[in-house]
C-alpha cells in the first residue's frame, strides 16, 4: 500500500506550482537527498538544480523563494535557501538547497 508521494517529490511539484504562478516555467535538472535528523526531528536535506529564463520575473520568485511557504503533507519545509545562481545567455542555473521534516 503507497503512503504517497515522498518529500522531495513534493518539494519539486510545490516548487513548480510556485513558478507557474508567477509565469515561469523551469526545468528541474539533479536532485539529491539525504536522510537528515537531529534529537527531536527527522527528515531529508534536499539539493535541487533547476534552469529558467533569466528575466525579472524569475529573479523575483527567486528573490522571494527563501520566504515562501509550501504546503507538502506530511512534512514541514524547515528551510529553502538559492546557495547558487548563474545567468548565461538569458538562461538561469540556479541550485536550491531545502530541509523537510516530518510532520507527525
Amino acid at each position: 500500500m503507497s503512503r504517497g508521494p515522498d518529500a522531495t517529490t513534493l518539494l519539486e511539484r510545490a516548487l513548480l506550482a510556485s513558478a507557474v504562478a508567477h509565469g515561469l516555467t523551469p526545468v528541474i535538472g539533479e536532485v539529491a537527498t539525504t536522510r537528515w535528523a537531529s534529537a527531536t526531528f527527522t527528515g531529508m536535506r534536499h539539493e535541487i538544480a533547476l534552469t529558467l529564463r533569466a528575466d525579472p520575473a524569475a529573479e523575483a520568485w527567486l528573490a522571494a523563494l527563501p520566504e515562501s511557504e509550501f504546503r507538502l503533507r506530511g512534512h514541514l519545509l524547515a528551510d529553502l535557501i538559492v546557495v547558487a545562481h548563474e545567468r548565461v545567455a538569458g538562461i538561469a542555473s540556479v541550485r536550491l538547497e531545502a530541509l523537510t521534516v516530518e510532520d507527525r
